[in-house]
């Protein structure tokens, strides 16, 4: 613990609010709430942790805060500043897995559709719906019993569904808006469980058919009515009235929390979502936090009621989600709390070994690195690497590791402007001088360890960068390649040498994963980058063929090829002027009479 933070802690007030920590680099790694400050902050610093809170703490170099007036409004503030910041310490809800849901449009003439997309356009959206062929089967059984219009834009005369009976045609004919209104109301009441009524009523509809000896009629609402119970009675019962609810659950175990949100529609349990991640403070407080972030993405709708288990303070919720917080006592909505956190702690006892595993893998395989040449576990590594056709077309390009994983939002590509053809020392010079300066004036995190896919000299010249002309101090190591191409050995020191690695290791591992994917990177957008010259260097030289007329020959034969091989005739015919079909056929005309 250094004296900043010392100094700090000791004059931390007994108010709620919350904190910021930061690292070396001044970077927010972390954001957290507490009742009272001065205990919450003071505990990561006094004691003993396990493994991952202890990392949080080893990168601790100063930390902020923010004193609020109550326990909600710290919430409401951690929140903010997390998806202010996005620290990587934080939970990260990445599963961007999205549920169906059966969508009617506001419009003068509404339609019913399936959609995974929840917007703020005033339609009505009911779900979700546990797979797409459930809200699918849903929405046809629908267009099936309610006459809505289904064209996305109105044609000219009516179509088949107007036939058919399913649709009122107004495209031609003047519709009263009240028969709209009637129809909506009663798919809502439909959506919302009433589809029993539904039933009854085409019953009775069925029956008065065949009376009047009407017996197609009397079949269509027979199907109707077979059609529901198929679609509608698929999903188990598990409460009594037709509430939309969603059930939470935990559990934790070594540091880590599994929460289990079962999504109960119209009294059936159709989809449950399971995340698991790792926490460094109260449980309680850390599953306020994943329910405020659960709620604040798109796909997740809040229903009328929230199931929470006895220990949390569903007032606290409740006044945050503006949403009925009900923590259930008896009977089988207990059961329901009950079951979701049985199978939290089924899913996070089953899933432990596996999460612990990944874990050696990536940071355990960083700290296997730093041990290996001396210096503390490189979380944030930069590698680079270089790549050319015959000299043309030079470029570079970067990829980071963070915690042993590649971050690919922060993978970079250069085009080289100053280096000449096949100078490679020159082509690291530029790329990690270019790198660097904006690192500096942009005030951007630094790495922990820079990796040169390359040998003494590459490291040279990017050390003289770094060191002498930038005034930094990175660590650099370089990886050499043996006959085959494979990583063979690591370069580390001044002067560098080779550093003895067992191959089967997970550091090693690490090294032979990063040079593979910066080498893959290099490579793809070398050939992005030659394919992209080549076209130019054709197309762009003959007269009369500008950007769009480029496009409109490429997406008319496909490749430049073709376009060589096209006639006048095929040039017009694919919409180019005859002047400018006669320069491009005289332009391959001449080309090919040049290399003969």
């Amino acid at each position: 613990m250094n004296e900043i933070i010392q100094n700090k802690l000791a004059i931390l007030p007994d108010e709620p609010g919350c904190y910021l920590m930061k690292d070396r680099q001044g970077t927010i790694i972390y954001v957290g709430k507490a009742k009272i400050l001065k205990n919450r902050v003071r505990s990561y610093f006094n004691g003993t942790h396990n493994g991952k809170t202890q990392r949080l703490v080893s990168e601790i170099e100063d930390f902020e805060y923010i004193v609020t007036s109550s326990d909600l409004e710290a919430l409401i503030l951690e929140l903010n500043l997390i998806k202010l910041h996005d620290p990587k310490y934080n939970i990260m809800l990445t599963d961007d897995k999205t549920y169906p849901y059966i969508k009617i449009t506001n419009e003068k003439y509404p339609r019913i559709l399936t959609t995974r997309k929840v917007k703020k356009d005033k339609a009505k959206y009911f779900g979700p719906y546990p797979n797409a062929y459930a809200a699918n089967e849903t929405r046809k059984l629908l267009d099936r019993i309610y006459p809505l219009r289904k064209c996305a834009q109105l044609p000219s005369q009516v179509c088949l569904y107007y036939h058919l009976g399913q649709c009122l045609a107004p495209c031609v004919k003047e519709i009263e808006q009240k028969v709209y209104d009637e129809m909506i109301e009663e798919i809502i009441k439909f959506l919302n469980g009433g589809y029993e009524d539904v039933k009854k009523d085409l019953e009775v509809k069925m029956l008065e058919a065949a009376e009047n000896l009407q017996f197609e009629r009397a079949k269509e609402f027979r199907d109707q009515i077979a059609h529901i119970e198929t679609v509608m009675q698929k999903q188990k019962i598990v409460t009594g009235d037709l509430s939309n609810r969603d059930v939470f659950g935990f559990a934790v175990e070594k540091g880590w929390m599994c929460v289990q949100v079962f999504f109960v529609r119209q009294g059936k349990l159709i989809e449950r979502d399971v995340s698991i991640f790792p926490i460094y403070r109260d449980p309680d407080e850390e599953f306020l936090t994943f329910v405020g972030r659960f709620y604040a993405t798109p796909q997740h709708i809040k229903p009328k009621e929230i199931f929470i288990p006895a220990s949390i303070d569903e007032t606290l919720l409740e006044k945050l989600l503006d949403v009925k917080v009900i923590i259930p006592k008896r009977g089988s909505k207990k059961e329901l709390v009950d079951m979701a956190m049985k199978n939290a702690q089924i899913a996070i006892h089953e899933k432990f070994q596996l999460i612990e595993r990944q874990e050696v893998r990536t940071v355990g395989a960083c700290e296997a690195l730093g041990e290996a040449i001396g210096i503390s576990p490189p979380l944030r590594i930069e590698a680079f690497d270089n790549s050319h056709m015959h000299g043309a077309d030079a470029v570079s390009a970067m990829v980071v590791f963070i915690d042993g994983k590649p971050a690919k939002k922060e993978y970079r590509k250069y085009k080289l402007r100053e280096a000449g053809k096949h100078d490679d020392y020159g082509a690291m010079q530029e790329v990690i001088r270019r790198r660097y300066t904006r690192v500096l004036k942009e005030n951007l995190p630094l790495p922990d360890l820079i990796i040169i896919d390359g040998g003494k000299g590459q490291m040279e010249v990017a050390r003289e960068v770094i060191e002498d002309e930038l005034g930094l101090y990175i660590p650099i190591a370089g990886l050499a390649k043996d006959d085959k191409h494979n990583t063979s050995q690591l370069l580390f020191g001044e002067p560098p040498e080779p550093i003895e690695m067992k191959r089967t290791s997970d550091g090693f591992y690490l090294l032979q994963r990063i040079q593979d994917e910066v080498h893959r990177f290099a490579i793809t957008f070398l050939r992005q980058q030659h394919g992209t010259n080549a076209i130019k260097s054709v197309l762009d030289n003959i007269e009369g063929v500008g950007p769009k007329r480029k496009q409109q020959l490429l997406k008319a034969f496909g490749s430049v090829k073709k376009i060589r091989e096209a006639s006048i005739d095929d040039l017009i015919e694919a919409g180019i002027p005859r002047t400018s079909a006669k320069n491009i056929n005289e332009y391959f005309q001449n080309e090919a009479q040049q290399k003969q």
